[in-house]
């Protein structure tokens, strides 16, 4: 392990690299990179980046969205099939389709999306939000226009509830949050009465509904840093995110919330990522990200949600 982590330093400062992961990657991953964070933490720490390569630990949309706003810098992402199922469910060209109906039909309408998307569907909408930013996009879009919502239901759901504004909602909805089992939540909340929960908004309404707290990842931290007292947190998101949760906030007790399938949620496409293929993309500058067509007007739409 030693040998490979100055393997990975060395080829680091050779290529004039800097490394940006996602809180949901692995521990190991998180603890050697130069920035941490959410998907909207990430997207502007990647304009702030002064190296001339940036190595993606996360999933596709994340390196692709790096890539749109930093056209001038080589982007390089561990795992090329690093994907996201709430991505794939919302494909640019049904979405294009289901646009052209609600036209059709005299609904006037602004599109937003997760940025948990393709760069394709992004060039297809008006704004683009994170879990840090949906609240403050969606009070953004005049009161006189529907709100296309793709593609999370669930965070559509929830948004709808924080803002009262209605939505028409992509059916999608992410594999992880999607299986939290809130039988075996209540079953750990009457172990831990004392425990407060937190879930991310992309968690289904049933889980939310139990919950103390409602945020996405940032979020999070700065809600169990805000309690003073040692404090048992049940924590409905992606496992690895205890580990950020533990490193910043070590007062606490965090304990995962169980899935339906497992004892904890970890993401499959996130796991895709690891040392060696981080070691291999650093030394080879491969996979590597390049400019598509439609970046230019993605670029448009995540400048003025994300960066304005």
């Amino acid at each position: 392990m030693t040998d490979l982590l100055d393997e990975i330093a060395a080829l680091k400062k050779r290529e004039d690299a800097s490394i940006l992961a996602h809180y949901y990657q692995d521990s190991e991953i998180q603890e050697l990179a130069d920035f941490t964070g959410d998907s909207l933490k990430l997207a502007r720490a990647a304009t702030q980046v002064q190296s001339r390569t940036i190595v993606f630990c996360g999933v596709h949309f994340m390196a692709e969205t790096a890539k749109i706003l930093n056209r001038e810098k080589r982007v390089l992402l561990p795992d090329l099939q690093a994907g996201c199922s709430l991505a794939d469910s919302c494909p640019a060209r049904q979405l294009d389709r289901y646009q052209e109906m609600l036209r059709a039909n005299d609904h006037r309408f602004q599109t937003v999306a997760y940025i948990n998307t393709t760069a394709a569907v992004k060039a297809l909408s008006d704004w683009i939000v994170t879990s840090g930013n949906a609240e403050d996009v969606i009070r953004r879009v005049p009161p006189d226009q529907e709100i296309l919502f793709v593609p999370d239901r669930h965070l559509g759901q929830y948004l709808q509830e924080v803002t009262g504004r209605k939505m028409i909602l992509w059916n999608g909805s992410c594999m992880v949050h999607e299986i939290f089992s809130v039988g075996d939540l209540l079953a750990l909340k009457r172990t831990l009465p004392q425990a407060l929960t937190i879930a991310h908004p992309e968690c289904p309404a049933n889980v939310r509904e139990h919950s103390d707290f409602v945020g996405g990842t940032e979020a999070m931290i700065r809600y169990v840093a805000a309690r003073p007292d040692p404090t048992d947190f049940l924590v409905a998101t992606e496992a690895n995110m205890l580990w950020q949760l533990q490193s910043q906030v070590p007062r606490h007790r965090y304990h995962p919330v169980p899935g339906i399938t497992c004892a904890c949620n970890k993401c499959p496409h996130m796991a895709r990522n690891t040392l060696e293929k981080l070691r291999d993309c650093l030394r080879d500058g491969t996979p590597e990200i390049g400019w598509q067509p439609e970046f230019d007007q993605a670029k448009e739409v995540l400048q003025r949600s994300l960066l304005n």
